[in-house]
């Protein structure tokens, strides 16, 4: 099964990738996981803003941003999208948010109608539940097909030592759930 899976946070220490991977190796699978990711690096673009995209259109024939491109083409190839966002004032990051911009003025439905397991985490006791209320009821609009969604409060807190397992029964149990309801979009 190939799984693409990333923090929508642009944090060289991101802990929403960090959330992403560690869900994406608990699937459970009749094959192999293959795993592809984004890096903080994946996310650095300049601002988006429609005066540079006709630069870049005028620079180099093409109005879609390497980097953009980059996204689309992960996703094209994945049989499931998983995304941890990181919550900044209540919203996307800024990483993620001219990120998003950049991809989706290439391809409106950027996530394809990929089976899409949204996460959030946040050192607070929210878990980045705000970020996560707006993914849900935007991303659809943008082709997630949305499977479910989970927010973990209190990362540092939440997990056994090198992530081993999630420390909340509850928590544990939901993640195992969608990463069932996930892998069955597939198998």
């Amino acid at each position: 099964m190939k799984v693409f899976a990333f923090g929508a946070s642009g944090s060289d220490a991101s802990i929403n990738q960090k959330l992403a991977e560690f869900a994406a190796n608990k699937i459970p699978s009749a094959t192999p996981i293959e795993l592809s990711t984004l890096g903080a690096e994946d996310f650095d673009l300049p601002l988006f803003t429609s005066q540079k995209e006709q630069a870049l259109e005028q620079e180099t024939g093409n109005k879609a941003h390497p980097k953009a491109q980059a996204l689309l083409d992960k996703i094209q190839v994945a049989d499931v999208v998983i995304v941890s966002f990181a919550e900044h004032n209540g919203n996307y990051s800024a990483a993620f948010k001219n990120l998003f911009d950049w991809t989706s003025r290439i391809e409106q439905k950027m996530f394809q109608n990929k089976p899409t397991l949204l996460l959030a985490t946040s050192p607070g006791g929210r878990g980045g539940k705000g970020v996560l209320e707006l993914a849900e009821k935007s991303l659809p609009r943008f082709g997630a097909a949305i499977v479910g969604s989970l927010s973990i409060p209190s990362f540092y807190d939440a997990f056994t030592e090198n992530m081993g397992m999630l420390r909340n029964d509850e928590l544990s149990y939901r993640m195992d759930e969608l990463l069932k309801s996930l892998s069955s979009q597939v198998d």
